[in-house]
């Protein structure tokens, strides 16, 4: 019976060291690696015109999100279509992305330019700054990713490119 007793005490000793040994390595602080943005990668605070020569360069067409702080449409967009990786990769190899505040900056007067009604309005244009579609209140996902198809077959059709 004591060799039967001192053999737990034995085991439970042993056991005991082996949890703690495990519990200092679990509690390392993990790598933390930077994880890319899912979703659209929208430019702020760019001018226009910056926006456009960039467009012309590269042969892209332009897609502005109009946008105030105030709109919860607005923010049910950045956060349940804008941030979706389908989206963000139709968007972000195709289009100059740009995000614009219709109530500050050059924001009033573009939304002025482009016949901005209400938020949000998305607005579609070739890589000239030629409107092709334009878009006003919340929309899904496949509703915005039909629009940017058939302005994406647009640019390349006034540019001769093939289609997309």
């Amino acid at each position: 019976m004591k060799k039967v007793l001192l053999l737990l005490l034995l085991s439970g000793l042993v056991l005991g060291s082996c949890n703690r040994r495990t519990a200092k390595k679990t509690t390392k602080k993990p790598k933390t690696t930077k994880v890319a943005k899912k979703g659209i990668h929208f430019k702020e605070g760019a001018s226009f015109a910056s926006i456009l020569k960039k467009a012309k360069a590269e042969n892209k067409p332009i897609f502005i999100d109009f946008y105030t702080t105030w709109c919860a449409p607005c923010k049910w967009m950045e956060k349940d279509v804008f941030q979706l990786e389908q989206v963000g990769v139709l968007f972000n190899e195709n289009f100059i992305n740009v995000k614009v505040d219709a109530e500050k900056g050059e924001g009033p007067m573009l939304a002025s330019q482009f016949g901005v009604m209400g938020f949000p309005t998305l607005v579609y244009l070739d890589s000239n700054g030629d409107m092709v579609e334009s878009q006003l209140g919340m929309a899904g996902a496949t509703a915005v990713m039909d629009k940017a198809r058939r302005t994406i077959n647009h640019n390349n059709a006034i540019n001769g490119a093939g289609s997309k």
